[in-house]
């Protein structure tokens, strides 16, 4: 029998109540009005965006220094704020910009290095630290007490998609320190606490799979796909949407490169990252596809403690172990519940993608547009098969490799 793994969510920046969320509501406003340009921009965004105008607002702002940033949560909304100015300046009207100048990318890459993320839109950017609530307590569980901060169109749909994901990521916080006792009751041979932890994540799962079902509430699939989807891609696999290179993030020192960055996706989120290692679910490479290398490579656009908190649960995991080999069979029984919820769970995951990508893709091109985005390049695919996410990788190919993975992890 041994003791307990007395692991500190705290030191990996993971809230007991919240999870990946940050324990306080995110910033709606830098204190300092050092910081008043980026405000304005962020608070016009929508606006400026529709009059094809935010490259020439940012080109006329000053380069501003991160010196001022006095907090976390402040830290946090220089992200925000930077993640949208990169993604907007890239992917306003007209065409795809190759170059991001130094007032976006001096401080960017600052703030970027201390979270040890990219200097790209990540899930952390668009949903982590992108919402507030209605009153200022309620429940983050429920997407009607949510909004989000900011958006590049100012459409619902967009702010609902957004939020989808903050009410999945505050339903499932709980698993966290749930499984963190079952992986305890484990190591003191426990069987009757492993098996509750396994049912309570069952029910957890078949949860948020029915928040996923909602996104169909308040996100229209053509708004979603033609309008919203392209602010989200990244560089990176992007040279279809125009960006063969990449991007060239201009320092104006003699030090700039360019860099190839995947955009958005919900493939950057620890918690669903957090339910396959807990479980022990393996995701392996197969021709044309390579579901492992993409999830790993997707861990670089995590926030860094949130990356070393799943690398830490890697190294402890048992509970598969515990499951194949313990004589009690409720054990393995819940823990096949817990397998199958998560592959329902990536079954709904399929059919939204299928409604908001797949289907839209096959209809026409955009009637309206001055330049190449990633809706406009990806119309009329000869196959599903070719259609890229915002993350770079192949879509279907990807999402059932996973899905069938997560199903192949059962005990028999």
């Amino acid at each position: 029998m041994l003791g307990p793994l007395n692991i500190n969510l705290a030191e990996y920046s993971v809230s007991s109540r919240n999870g990946f969320l940050p324990d306080e509501i995110p910033l709606e406003r830098l204190s300092d009005s050092y910081y008043i340009e980026w405000e304005t921009i962020i608070e016009k965004l929508p606006l400026l965006l529709q009059t094809k105008s935010l490259r020439v607002s940012v080109d006329r702002m000053q380069v501003l220094s991160t010196s001022k940033l006095i907090s976390e949560p402040e830290w946090r909304r220089a992200y925000l704020l930077l993640s949208f100015f990169t993604h907007a300046y890239i992917w306003e009207t007209g065409g795809p910009s190759e170059r991001i100048p130094p007032q976006i990318s001096v401080p960017f890459l600052r703030v970027s290095d201390h979270f040890n993320l990219p200097t790209t839109a990540t899930y952390a950017a668009l949903n982590l630290w992108n919402f507030a609530t209605t009153p200022p307590d309620a429940d983050l569980r429920k997407v009607e007490n949510l909004r989000s901060l900011h958006t590049f169109t100012g459409s619902r749909d967009e702010e609902w998609f957004y939020l989808i994901s903050v009410a999945i990521e505050a339903h499932g916080a709980r698993v966290i320190p749930l499984m963190m006792t079952a992986m305890d009751a484990v190591r003191a041979n426990d069987s009757s606490v492993v098996t509750d932890a396994l049912i309570k994540f069952s029910e957890c799962i078949r949860e948020i799979g029915e928040i996923l079902k909602r996104m169909n509430e308040r996100c229209d699939p053509q708004v979603f796909y033609n309008v919203i989807r392209p602010f989200l891609a990244g560089s990176k696999n992007m040279a279809v949407a125009g960006l063969p290179n990449g991007v060239y993030y201009d320092e104006g020192d003699g030090k700039s490169q360019w860099r190839k960055y995947s955009g958005g996706s919900n493939a950057q989120s620890s918690l669903i990252q957090f339910f396959d290692v807990v479980l022990g679910v393996q995701h392996s490479s197969t021709k044309g596809s390579s579901a492992n290398s993409f999830l790993q490579e997707m861990r670089r656009y995590m926030p860094g403690k949130h990356a070393d908190f799943l690398r830490k649960i890697e190294e402890i995991a048992n509970i598969r172990g515990y499951a194949e080999s313990t004589s009690d069979s409720e054990v393995t029984e819940a823990y096949n519940l817990a397998v199958e919820e998560l592959k329902k769970f990536r079954d709904i995951h399929i059919g939204i993608v299928t409604r908001y990508i797949i289907t839209p893709s096959k209809q026409h091109a955009p009637s309206e547009h001055a330049g190449l985005n990633l809706a406009v390049a990806s119309a009329n695919p000869t196959s599903a098969k070719d259609l890229h996410g915002t993350g770079g990788t192949q879509l279907l190919p990807f999402l059932k490799q996973s899905r069938d993975e997560t199903r192949d992890t059962r005990i028999p």
